[in-house]
């Protein structure tokens, strides 16, 4: 069974892709190969920073790896946070921070139509491929719903009326953006 190094230290994304690649592949974690580093995310762009942390485990180990980077964009707040949705609110990464600053730009407007992106970066025999998924959606008022992590509970995807927080992960999996660009990478392994 093929193995890669799923490059992030967020075991949150790592049970998201787990469940879904299933049994195909083994995916084993930085901490479970090793690497005790957090891969910085300097570029403005999701694709760029996604190919940052692949590129960075691959110098290291010289194994198949790939990243994903993954932002919330929103439309009235010109597409923040985006690249800055993990440290919206600071360096601290902390979700429920990061949930009040969105809350409080978007109090009083009407348009909270938002998406997330999800950008995975596989890096197979030295070569870089980029799977790209999408969730369209909208952003509530009020927080809703204790699953899933970062701003799930307050993104609705487009065709439910639940928020990711209130979803089960076969749920969330219907309309996930990291699902979408999961399933891109898988069908690709496969074509290998």
């Amino acid at each position: 069974m093929p193995t890669l190094i799923f490059a992030t230290n967020n075991q949150h994304k790592v049970e998201e892709i787990r469940n879904v690649i299933g049994s195909r592949f083994t995916i084993i974690t930085l901490k479970e190969a090793g690497i005790n580093i957090d891969i910085p995310e300097p570029h403005d762009t999701i694709a760029a920073n996604a190919s940052e942390k692949s590129k960075v485990i691959f110098e290291l180990t010289g194994q198949d790896c790939f990243s994903e980077d993954t932002g919330l964009e929103v439309e009235a707040l010109n597409g923040e946070p985006g690249v800055k949705s993990a440290r919206y609110a600071g360096d601290g990464k902390d979700f429920q921070k990061n949930i009040d600053k969105l809350l409080a730009n978007l109090a009083g407007k009407e348009n909270r139509n938002a998406r997330f992106k999800t950008v995975i970066s596989l890096l197979m025999n030295g070569k870089e491929h980029l799977f790209e998924g999408i969730c369209n959606g909208h952003i509530i008022e009020q927080q809703t719903g204790t699953g899933g992590f970062g701003y799930d509970p307050v993104f609705v995807p487009a065709g439910s009326e639940k928020t990711f927080a209130e979803m089960s992960m076969d749920e969330k999996n219907i309309f996930s953006h990291r699902r979408k660009a999961t399933d891109k990478l898988i069908s690709f392994l496969q074509s290998c």
